[in-house]
């Protein structure tokens, strides 16, 4: 069996009932862990840096009028799908 193959093994053994970890979107940090946040976060002027479902980092594009960010694992996520922009 290679490598490839028992990872896969192992991660559909895993039962699908298991709650997700939160992370910070702006430290990467889990949200039980995580520090306050900068005034510049809390009036939506920061985009979020890490993903919130698994606390990768993400590539951010910054334009005029919003931005994008992309989890190399959940995809994208854009300031439009939030209240702010």
């Amino acid at each position: 069996m290679t490598p490839t193959e028992s990872r896969a093994t192992t991660a559909s053994a895993a039962p699908d009932t298991a709650a997700p970890d939160l992370y910070d979107p702006f430290t990467g940090a889990l949200l039980a862990a995580a520090s306050p946040r900068t005034a510049a976060v809390e009036l939506g002027l920061e985009p979020p840096r890490f993903c919130a479902r698994c606390g990768r980092r993400m590539v951010v594009q910054i334009a005029p009028d919003g931005w994008w960010a992309r989890c190399s694992r959940h995809g994208v996520r854009d300031s439009r799908d939030g209240s702010r922009r």
